[in-house]
């Protein structure tokens, strides 16, 4: 990959205007991992590497993630902000010392739903590395509003042998907080970490206000 800083900006910036303007906003809760760590969450959605990336971005830590060979020969650019190839293992280790590295440990996207089978690639991964191993729970859904909105729930860190359990359970809390919450407001106890595109629900646009004063209609 060649030098190219102003391609690496544009890209980065092309990927924040992306989840801004494709998505409601992206929410953590969880404690955020420090240093070098390797994130283990499902793979449910396509947005999920670009929402990892923009929380990273967000706390201020390097981002690093794995994907596969066919997804990654698609779209080689993205070696620019963080890509490896699945069995680029060895610059994974390097890359989760240096800060969050996301292995998805279902190895592919998979149908939104339980949680598929876990390889165990991210706690080798982890153990050589000599860092966390944190489990993450991570929905992009569509509620209340006209825009799908992101969820991320961040675990304890785990031993690898717990590591299907511990995603499983922090993603069936997840699924419970949006099963009894109200649609129209952002889960409670997460924090907004990455602003999004409002509704028309949630915003009176130019032609709406004119209409209010032309037909003089109030709530």
């Amino acid at each position: 990959m060649t030098a190219k800083p102003w391609a690496t900006a544009l890209l980065s910036r092309s990927i924040q205007r992306s989840v801004r303007g494709g998505l409601a906003g992206v929410w953590v809760r969880g404690a955020l991992p420090t240093g070098g760590v390797v994130l283990a969450p499902n793979h449910h959605s396509w947005w999920d590497g670009y929402v990892l990336r923009e929380v990273a971005w967000w706390a201020g830590t390097p981002f690093s993630v794995l994907m596969t060979a066919r997804q990654l020969g698609r779209f080689p650019f993205l070696r620019r902000v963080g890509a490896l190839r699945a069995d680029e293992v060895r610059t994974g280790v390097r890359r989760a010392q240096a800060g969050w590295l996301a292995v998805f440990p279902e190895g592919a996207l998979q149908p939104a739903g339980p949680l598929g089978t876990v390889a165990p690639g991210a706690a080798w991964i982890a153990q050589t590395a000599g860092v966390p191993l944190v489990p993450v729970a991570l929905r992009v859904t569509l509620r209340g509003g006209q825009w799908p909105e992101a969820y991320l729930r961040f675990g304890p860190a785990v031993a690898g042998p717990a590591l299907p359990r511990a995603i499983a359970h922090e993603l069936a809390a997840l699924d419970a907080e949006l099963v009894s919450s109200d649609p129209e407001q952002p889960l409670a106890g997460y924090l907004r970490a990455v602003p999004g595109r409002l509704s028309r629900s949630d915003r009176v646009g130019w032609a709406a206000q004119l209409l209010n004063v032309v037909t003089g209609d109030r709530a």
